[in-house]
């Protein structure tokens, strides 16, 4: 299984297109705010950028906080999101250690899923697919 990285973000020059091919591609919608993967500000333009994603925290802290199940452990790390169980109580968001989900209380939380659908729009090479290790027991299984 693999986990979207932020390998090179010296190169970041803050265009956002990460960010909203996420939301475009993954989430149907047109906001950078709304995707799984924001642009900051380190500190201002000469200082560079930060990309706020999910780390694939195995435990996720956020799946551990949802009290409906609506974000679920994947196997080698990271979540799995089923929409249509969130009841936007925000456990998650305050579970997460590093501010990577976006809470939007009239939709559904908005968090990596790890898919690198944004990788190939990223125009400086910022971004790249990791493969995780495995587990013991999990070495020959399928991916989720």
């Amino acid at each position: 299984m693999k986990a979207l990285r932020a390998v090179r973000m010296e190169r970041c020059i803050g265009c956002h297109s990460c960010s909203l091919a996420c939301a475009r591609q993954v989430h149907s919608v047109l906001s950078w705010n709304k995707s799984g993967i924001r642009i900051s500000s380190a500190g201002g333009l000469s200082t560079g950028f930060e990309a706020r994603l999910c780390l694939a925290c195995k435990p996720a802290p956020c799946a551990q906080a949802c009290p409906t199940g609506s974000l679920a452990q994947r196997r080698d790390g990271g979540v799995i999101q089923k929409k249509n169980l969130c009841i936007r109580c925000g456990e998650c968001a305050r579970a997460c250690p590093v501010d990577a989900i976006f809470l939007d209380h009239q939709v559904n939380p908005y968090v990596c899923i790890h898919c690198g659908r944004c990788v190939e729009f990223c125009p400086h090479d910022c971004l790249e697919m990791e493969e995780l290790p495995r587990t013991p027991k999990d070495k020959g299984g399928s991916d989720d």
